[in-house]
């Protein structure tokens, strides 16, 4: 049975206005900040999440991803990264695993609480290329020792991984996120973007490319699935991905408008 876009887009979009809502209020310690102290204000706001087990006959992360990931045209379905593949929800484990876009390697933090069950680091994947991906840093892929998998180039020499165009600002994001969600204060990792790139074995709480994500968020700009899905995780976590409810956060934080003071008032992402 073939489906029509315009079909999908009118799913799609009763789906979004049924979520995509900032609460009130939610930025309002952040106004008026610039550099770090905006910076430290957006940590606050999102740090101490409501925490959900890996794996548990309780809520997990399993369910919580069934219905953060779901299929907009068919909500038995998930959509995964890297694949924009869509298959059955319940049939996790056989039909597709959990992705760390923060490789859990780097921070050697496993699927320990709370940054291995964040739930803002976790997409569901195609277990093929969640393997394939491994822990490498995001980055262009440009070796001649590039492969393919699934429109998705990645480098076992230069240990890099460059998603599918569609993905790349949803990575992007997701990085920022756990950049500055986790500043190694509770007993929790510092994380932080690097230039750098690491070797597999590195343990190092370091991900990378910076340089190449950033540019990243801007070739793929924020999309409904995104904002949807910030919804319904923050519906469980009780926390939010700035980066978007308000992309121009990223300029603020690493790029030239780092000195000027940010106010949420400024833009309005919520879809209407």
């Amino acid at each position: 049975m073939r489906i029509s876009f315009y079909t999908i887009l009118t799913a799609f979009s009763f789906y979004i206005s049924l979520h995509a809502q900032i609460p009130d209020g939610y930025y309002n310690s952040a106004d008026n900040k610039s550099d770090q102290a905006l910076r430290s204000a957006l940590h606050n706001i999102i740090d101490d999440h409501n925490e959900f087990p890996y794996t548990s006959s309780s809520t997990d992360t399993w369910d919580i991803l069934q219905e953060s990931d779901a299929d907009p045209v068919n909500s038995n379905n998930v959509i995964l990264i890297y694949t924009r593949e869509s298959v059955n929800g319940p049939q996790e484990y056989d039909g597709w695993n959990r992705e760390h876009v923060w490789a859990k390697s780097r921070g050697d933090f496993g699927t320990s609480r709370p940054m291995g069950t964040d739930v803002h680091n976790l997409r569901a994947s195609n277990i093929n290329v969640n393997s394939t991906r491994s822990n490498y840093s995001f980055d262009d892929c440009t070796s001649s020792n590039c492969n393919q998998i699934y429109g998705n180039s990645y480098s076992i020499s230069a240990l890099v991984f460059e998603p599918r165009d569609e993905d790349k600002g949803d990575v992007a994001r997701i990085i920022f996120y756990m950049d500055v969600r986790y500043e190694g204060d509770s007993g929790e990792e510092d994380l932080e973007m690097t230039e750098n790139i690491l070797s597999s074995s590195s343990k190092s709480p370091r991900h990378g490319v910076r340089s190449t994500l950033l540019e990243w968020h801007e070739l793929d700009p924020v999309d409904d699935f995104e904002r949807n899905r910030n919804d319904v995780i923050y519906s469980y976590q009780y926390n939010r991905n700035p980066f978007i409810d308000h992309p121009e956060l990223v300029d603020y934080i690493w790029g030239d408008q780092q000195q000027a003071a940010w106010n949420s008032s400024l833009s309005n992402p919520t879809v209407q």
